[in-house]
């Protein structure tokens, strides 16, 4: 006989969507204290862009977003040449300035939209205008609408395709303009202005060199690069891009990269499997996230050989509750910070109204201050996306 749920009796009366609703009723009374502390130092802060800071190793200008391959570091069989590769192991002598402020930014933005979703005062709304204008409007500030020098390595790259992932924290800034924009306070052409920056990058993506390499990834590169288009592409309501998108999933990313397990070889055989399953799990999440709709949902989607965003997270939930069971090598690097509260759980939670991933997420560290887990975690303030 069929298991009788709570759920299974909801979608009988045609309430299944009141359990979701109770998963972000969850989240809501978790985050609510969390969310307005974090909006107090943000009303506080005053605009960091990439202008504030520079490294004589770019080849860039001023506006140009900067930052080094996190796992190249000096040869020393010839300490003046080109940078080796040591994968999984982060060089802590690298300029990351850039990259900081940039999560800084999106920290502002996605605590003050938060705040403001919350409580609808639109003072969050008037100060996530003044770092907007700096990042995106203002010509002495901005920050030019490409990733041309991001992840260089010295003696051999000015900038790489990899580097396109550092925008990923992005994303919440864009997702923050949405939840935000339609609010009196916010200025037309603030939004005008940030809108056409956004749809001048996702132009960037889709033509340049780079920005083609990293559409063409096989592993976790490619699933973040539909992640932030996706993302970008929502703000500017960019119909035939998050049409493409949607296809982009279904086809290739979802087939190529999971097993019929619900795994990820391609991460699995890196030297840190287990946090980089953790970010391609919740990338493939928000990419659910983000592009689903009524005639297109894919939370529902599986391919012919049963593989599907459901399968991903059930197989690597275990492995997160319960840390011990994994079967892997423990990872070179921060082994020990990882797992935190993952999006995948609570975006996965809250759509397939499973109170076990719930109860799992709200036990990990909802506020990671690791830098390195910061840098693989761009969904940081989820009640924006639910």
């Amino acid at each position: 006989m069929k298991k009788i749920t709570i759920t299974f009796i909801l979608s009988l009366f045609g309430l299944a969507t009141f359990a979701q609703e109770a998963i972000k009723k969850q989240a809501v009374a978790i985050l609510k204290n969390q969310i307005l502390t974090e909006a107090a130092w943000a009303m506080k802060q005053a605009p960091i862009t990439v202008t504030a800071e520079s490294s004589p190793l770019s080849t860039g200008g001023k506006h140009d977003f900067f930052s080094q391959g996190d796992y190249f570091w000096p040869n020393p069989a010839n300490p003046t040449g080109p940078y080796i590769n040591r994968d999984g192991q982060s060089n802590p002598n690298n300029f990351v300035a850039h990259r900081k402020a940039m999560i800084r930014f999106s920290t502002i933005i996605g605590a003050l939209a938060s705040a403001y979703q919350l409580t609808g005062d639109e003072k969050y709304v008037k100060r996530s205008l003044v770092h907007i204008r700096a990042w995106f409007v203002d010509a002495e500030t901005l920050m030019n609408p490409d990733l041309s020098f991001a992840q260089a390595v010295i003696g051999s790259a000015t900038g790489r395709s990899w580097g396109i992932i550092d925008t990923i924290h992005l994303m919440e800034v864009a997702q923050g303009i949405i939840v935000m924009q339609k609010a009196k306070s916010f200025d037309s052409s603030i939004l005008l202005a940030t809108k056409k920056w956004f749809s001048d990058y996702i132009l960037w993506l889709n033509t340049s060199k780079n920005g083609v390499a990293e559409k063409l990834a096989k592993n976790n590169h490619s699933t973040c690069w539909v992640m932030q288009v996706a993302s970008f592409a929502k703000l500017c309501d960019d119909q035939p891009m998050l049409d493409s998108l949607r296809w982009r999933y279904k086809n290739v990313l979802l087939p190529r990269q999971m097993a019929v397990d619900g795994s990820f070889p391609l991460e699995l055989v890196r030297t840190k499997p287990y946090g980089y399953s953790i970010f391609n799990l919740d990338a493939m999440t928000m990419i659910c996230q983000i592009l689903s709709v009524k005639n297109d949902n894919l939370w529902d989607f599986e391919t012919a050989d049963g593989k599907s965003i459901k399968k991903g997270i059930t197989y690597l939930h275990p492995f997160i509750a319960d840390k011990s069971k994994w079967t892997l090598k423990p990872d070179v690097m921060f082994w020990e910070n990882w797992p935190v509260a993952q999006p995948f759980l609570l975006f996965g939670a809250n759509t397939f109204k499973h109170q076990n991933w719930f109860d799992t997420w709200k036990e990990l560290e909802l506020k990671p201050t690791n830098e390195e887990v910061i840098r693989n975690l761009p969904i940081r303030h989820g009640l924006i996306w639910m």
